[in-house]
C-alpha cells in the first residue's frame, strides 16, 4: 500500500462523514463539499492502485 492509496483513502472517509454531517444539519454546501472529496479521495486512491500494479508488474515481468 502506497501513500496514494492511504491519502486517497481517508479523503474518501472523511468526504462521507462531511456528507452525512451536511444531510443532518441541512446543508447543501457541506453535502456537496463531501462529495467532492469523495471522489478526490477516489480519484488519487486508483492512482495509488495503478503505482502498485506497474510496481508489481515490474518486479514479476
Amino acid at each position: 500500500m502506497n501513500k496514494n492509496q492511504v491519502k486517497g483513502a481517508a479523503k474518501d472517509i472523511a468526504g462521507k462523514v462531511q456528507e452525512k454531517v451536511g444531510q443532518l444539519v441541512g446543508s447543501k454546501e457541506q453535502q456537496v463539499k463531501g462529495l467532492g472529496k469523495q471522489i478526490s479521495g477516489k480519484a488519487e486512491k486508483t492512482l495509488g492502485d495503478a503505482k502498485e500494479a506497474i510496481k508489481d508488474a515490474k518486479k514479476h515481468p
